[in-house]
């Protein structure tokens, strides 16, 4: 049995403790909103935040992230960076089929988080590992720019 605290609550996932974090949540635990994409840490539809930083779930097993505080697209919102993020991304059209979406916000919000004035280069680089065959990076950019605003007046 691993304890696990997702999104402000405790939850016990019966599992050998190499499961990737990414099984735990969505068998488990019924949190369906991170993706599995690839399942070799490439694509990033899987991220989630731990303790504040954005990893790749597909490949971190459940007991390298017991005691720590993992966030998933679920509860991201009640973030300030989740808050601003979603809905930028609402305002300029960022979704095209959705797919990889989750993934994306959680790694702006990661972004957003730890460096509230990111450049161009700060986003290109902290964006990279996400892939989206939609191909809407220049409407991510544009809204994480936009989030980036909206959090430096306070909203």
């Amino acid at each position: 049995m691993v304890t696990l605290n997702v999104n402000g609550k405790a939850a016990s996932v019966d599992a050998d403790p190499d499961m990737p974090l990414l099984w735990a949540l969505r068998e488990d635990l019924q949190l369906t909103g991170t993706k599995f994409g690839c399942g070799m840490s490439l694509c990033g539809a899987c991220t989630v935040h731990v303790d504040g930083q954005a990893v790749r779930s597909c490949v971190t097993p459940i007991s390298s992230v017991q005691g720590k505080t993992i966030t998933t697209i679920e509860a991201v919102s009640a973030t300030p960076q989740g808050k601003a993020v979603q809905a930028a991304w609402v305002a300029n059209d960022v979704p095209q089929c959705g797919y990889c979406q989750s993934g994306q916000v959680m790694s702006a919000c990661a972004l957003l988080k730890s460096k509230a004035k990111p450049t161009d280069a700060d986003i290109e680089e902290a964006m990279s590992g996400n892939i989206c065959r939609c191909g809407t990076y220049n409407q991510i950019k544009a809204a994480i720019k936009v989030a980036s605003v909206t959090l430096s007046k306070g909203g």
